[in-house]
Formats: C-alpha cells, structure tokens, sequence
C-alpha cells in the first residue's frame, strides 16, 4: 500500500482531519519564502492537533543549523526533510530521521544522488522550478523516477486525485507528497480533495 504524505498545513483543525481521513504524514514548512511557511507556535498548534500514528515531518530549505535547532527544540518533529541545495553533513548533523529531496532535471543522475544519501529514510522525487523549492503544482517526467535504487521513493510534483493514479502505476513508489494539488488556497487543504487523492492513490 502506498503510503501518502501532505505537506504545507497551515491549519491546525485542518491538519486533524486530514490525519483522520487517512493521510499517513503531515508536513510542516519552515521556509520564510513559501506560502505555507508557519512559525514555531502554529507548528506546535497543528501537531498538538494530530492524532496518534502520524508521522510528523518538518520541511527546511537551506536552511542555517541553528535555525533547525531552535526549531526541533520547540516542535516534536519525527522526521527533517531537507528540500534545497543541503550537503550529506547537512542532513546527518540533526541525528534523527531525514528525507532528501531531489528537483528533478532530465540530466538529474537520482542513482547517484540515491548513493551519496545513502543513510537517508527515504530520497523524495520533485518537480524542477528555478524559481521555487516545490508547491509549485508542476509535475515532472515520470519516467526519470523509474529508477532502480535501495532507498525509498517519494514522488512528489503536479500531484492530484486525477494523476495519483497513473503516477504510481508508473515509479511504484513507497509514498506519495501532494500539497497544491489538494488545496483550495495556499496552505488551506481540501478535504474532499484529499480523500479523494488517498482514494486513487490506492485503488
């Protein structure tokens, strides 16, 4: 079974009920530039909200050390993900669980990647914006996911309800990441979308 991953809450009723309706882990950015970026006191709202079993995962972009740290003093994160430019030391100084993500370029080696990541949980799979680090709502080439690596995959980029489907039919990934794609604003995530999106995800 696909495992299905929604990044960017903002809300913390709005978190609740996506967690219930089967979301498997919520996403929280710490990126000042992005429109779904919260602050430590929103973060502890939104986790203090979840029910039990959801894996709680704190997104950074480039992001200075001590800014994570403030942060994973404050907010009881289970897992970091790592969405920018960030070095192997970067991701393994924190000692807890990370995920790294890759913006996907035709010439993009993830094989490599995959191999210099080695001790990461998982290696997530994104769309290439020069512009932006994701939520973008762009899906990429999905064939240059379908790749053969010892690390799990997440796809992630222009995820929705009508394309799920046929994206894990294609890369078989481990999990899936949506966060435009099941919203109704930046940061203000669709239920109806949601339960949707879980629906042909595993269908």
């Amino acid at each position: 079974m696909t495992k299905v991953k929604i990044c960017g809450f903002t809300d913390p009723d709005n978190a609740r009920d996506a967690s219930i309706a089967g979301v498997d882990a919520v996403g929280l950015v710490f990126y000042d530039k992005s429109p779904r970026n919260v602050d430590v006191q929103k973060a502890q709202e939104i986790i203090d909200a979840l029910p039990p079993f959801v894996n709680r995962v704190g997104l950074f972009v480039n992001a200075n050390p001590s800014f994570v740290d403030e942060i994973l003093c404050e907010v009881p994160l289970d897992t970091l993900q790592f969405h920018g430019d960030e070095s192997l030391l970067d991701c393994t100084q924190y000692q807890m669980p990370f995920i790294k993500s890759l913006r996907v370029r035709p010439d993009t080696n993830v094989v490599q990647v995959a191999e210099q990541f080695s001790s990461a949980s998982a290696i997530l799979l994104d769309s290439f914006n020069p512009s932006s680090f994701g939520g973008t709502g762009e899906a990429f080439d999905w064939s240059l996911a379908c790749v053969d690596i010892s690390l799990p995959i997440i796809l992630a980029g222009g995820l929705n309800s009508d394309n799920v489907s046929s994206a894990i039919r294609q890369v078989r990934p481990y999990a899936v990441d949506a966060s435009s794609g099941v919203e109704s604003a930046p940061g203000v995530k669709d239920i109806d979308k949601i339960e949707a999106f879980i629906r042909n995800t595993n269908s």
